[in-house]
C-alpha cells in the first residue's frame, strides 16, 4: 500500500483542499474542492486512483463548492456533508455524523463534530486502519488553522456568542485533547479572512499549535471571544451569498463560462448600453497609462476572486479588458471560483484594438513613495487597507477609508482636492483610484508598491494614536 495523500493550494482565496487514497485499493476522497475541479481528476489519475468520495467540512462562505461539479463529472462518487447542527441542504447528498468512518484501503477516515466556525463544522482524523484508534493528522477544516483558528462571527451577531463557545470548547476539549505528535492539515493558508493572521506554513502539528498559537492559550470563554472578535478581519460582502449557494447547492456548469470576443466598435456599443460591469484586469501600471472610461482595475492576479467578490453583482454580465487574449481561461477560473459566471464579452486584442480604433481613453497618475513622502502635505491622502493594517501605522496624515467602503463614504473626500490612494501594494489603491476617477477627481494618484514601498524606504511612519 502505497498513501496517496496530495494537497491542492488555490492562491487568492487561500484556500486548501485534499485528495487521499490508497493505490493498492485505487480509491480516494476528495476534502473541500474549488469549482474549477480538474485538478482533482488530473491528480487522481495520475496517482492511478478513483475518487469515489466527496467530502465537505462545512458550508463554506470565501468560495463557491467544486462537490457538485466535480460530481457531475465523475461516474460513481457522492457527495458526503455534515448533518450536525441542523444544517440543511437542497441538493442530493449522504449525511454524515460525529463518529462516520470511511475506509480507503488501509486509510481510515473518522468524522468528528468541530462547531464553532460554523454549527455543522465536521472536521476528519486520518489513521491506518490497523491502528483505528491512533491517529497521525486531522483535515481541521476552517476550525483550526496554523497559527490562529476559524472566526465565529460569519453567520451575523445573533449566532456569535453561541459559536464563539462552541469554538472555544471545540479547541480546548477537541484539540488539545490530542497527542502532540499529529499533523494538522487546514482548509485555508495565509491571506484568507476565514480566520486572523492565519500563518505562512501550510501544516503544522498539534504540539507546536499547543504552544504557539493564541486561540489555544484561553481558558476563560469570555476572554477567548473577545480575542476572537477583536483580531478578525472585515468580513466579505460576498460571504453571505456563498453561504446560500453552497446550501442550496451551485450550479454544475460542466465547463468555463463562454465568453464572446468583441471586436473594438461591439465593445464600445456594449459598454455604452450600461447594462453590464467593464472590468480591467490589467496591471496597475498598464491600467493606469491609459484605459476606458469607467472602467474598473482588478487585477488579474489570484487575488481577483476575493476582490470580485467584495466589488462585483454576480447577477451583472461582466465585459472584460484583458492583458492578453490568451488569459481568459486563467482569468475565467478566478472569476467562477467566487460565483461569477455572466460575462457579455471581452475585448478582443484589447487595448491595442481600442487605440488603434481612435476611442478615447482616460489616464490615472502613478506617484512613488518618495514623491508621495514630498508633496503629502498639499495633498488629500487616501489609505484604503484593512482597519488591522492601519492601525499598524500608516503615511502621516493620511485619511483612511477601506476599499470596499469607498462609494458610500466618498462624500467624505473633497472632489477639488488633488487626491493619492494607497494600500499595501497599490493592488487596492488601484481599485479605488479607478472607483475615483469616475466619480470626478480629477487630479488623482495612485502608489505603486504603497505601504510596503513606504516601510522599505524608511519613510515617516505614523500611528493609529497619531503618534
Amino acid at each position: 500500500m502505497s498513501l496517496v495523500f496530495k494537497t491542492v493550494q488555490t492562491q487568492g482565496i487561500a484556500e486548501l483542499s485534499y485528495l487521499v487514497g490508497d493505490d493498492d485499493e485505487g480509491v480516494a476522497a476528495v476534502f473541500d474542492p474549488r469549482p474549477d475541479c480538474d485538478i482533482y481528476i488530473d491528480m487522481a489519475r495520475e496517482a492511478g486512483v478513483a475518487i469515489t468520495h466527496i467530502f465537505e467540512t462545512h458550508i463554506h462562505a470565501d468560495l463557491v463548492s467544486g462537490s457538485r461539479e466535480l460530481c457531475a463529472r465523475l461516474e460513481s462518487a457522492k457527495i458526503f456533508v455534515s448533518h450536525e447542527g441542523g444544517a440543511e441542504y437542497k441538493f442530493e447528498v449522504e449525511k454524515i455524523k460525529d463518529g462516520d468512518r470511511f475506509t480507503f484501503g488501509e486509510v481510515l477516515i473518522t468524522a468528528r463534530h468541530t462547531p464553532g466556525h460554523t454549527p455543522e463544522h465536521v472536521a476528519y482524523l486520518l489513521a491506518d486502519t490497523e491502528l483505528p484508534d491512533e491517529p497521525w493528522g486531522i483535515l481541521t477544516g476552517d476550525s483550526l488553522f496554523v497559527s490562529s483558528a476559524g472566526r465565529p462571527d460569519l453567520l451575523g451577531e445573533k449566532h456569535t456568542k453561541q459559536l464563539a463557545e462552541q469554538q472555544f470548547h471545540t479547541l480546548r476539549d477537541f484539540y488539545l485533547k490530542m497527542p502532540d505528535h499529529i499533523m494538522i492539515y487546514p482548509n485555508h493558508g495565509a491571506g484568507s479572512p476565514c480566520g486572523a493572521d492565519i500563518g505562512a506554513r501550510l501544516t503544522s502539528t498539534i504540539g507546536y499549535e499547543r504552544r504557539h498559537n493564541k486561540f489555544l492559550q484561553f481558558d476563560d470563554v469570555k476572554k477567548f471571544t473577545d480575542y476572537a472578535l477583536a483580531t478578525a478581519p472585515p468580513v466579505p460582502t460576498y460571504y453571505p451569498r456563498m453561504k446560500k449557494v453552497n446550501a442550496n447547492g451551485p450550479e454544475v456548469l460542466g465547463s468555463l463560462p463562454r465568453v464572446p470576443g468583441l471586436p473594438p466598435k461591439a465593445f464600445k456599443a456594449t459598454v455604452e448600453k450600461k447594462a453590464a460591469q467593464l472590468v480591467d484586469v490589467r496591471t496597475m501600471l498598464a491600467f493606469g497609462g491609459g484605459h476606458i472610461a469607467g472602467a474598473l482595475n482588478i487585477g488579474g492576479s489570484p487575488i481577483l476572486s476575493v476582490w470580485a467578490g467584495w466589488m462585483l453583482d454576480p447577477e451583472k454580465p461582466i465585459l472584460l479588458v484583458l492583458e492578453d487574449d490568451d488569459d481568459l481561461e486563467k482569468i475565467l477560473r478566478l472569476f467562477v471560483r467566487t460565483g461569477y459566471t455572466k460575462f457579455a464579452g471581452y475585448l478582443i486584442d484589447g487595448m491595442k484594438s481600442w487605440d488603434a480604433a481612435g476611442f478615447p481613453i482616460e489616464r490615472i497618475g502613478q506617484m512613488s513613495v518618495h514623491e508621495l513622502n514630498e508633496r503629502k502635505s498639499s495633498l488629500q491622502v487616501v489609505d484604503v487597507r484593512g482597519p488591522g493594517e492601519w492601525k499598524k501605522g500608516h503615511v502621516p496624515g493620511a485619511r483612511h477609508i477601506f476599499v470596499p467602503e469607498l462609494h458610500k463614504r466618498m462624500a467624505e473626500l473633497d472632489r477639488s482636492k488633488s487626491t493619492v490612494v494607497y494600500c499595501g501594494s497599490g493592488y487596492r489603491s488601484s481599485i479605488a483610484a479607478s472607483i475615483l476617477k469616475p466619480a470626478g477627481f480629477k487630479e488623482l494618484w495612485n502608489v505603486p508598491g504603497s505601504w510596503e514601498a513606504w516601510k522599505k524606504a524608511k519613510l515617516p511612519i505614523e500611528g493609529a494614536d497619531g503618534q
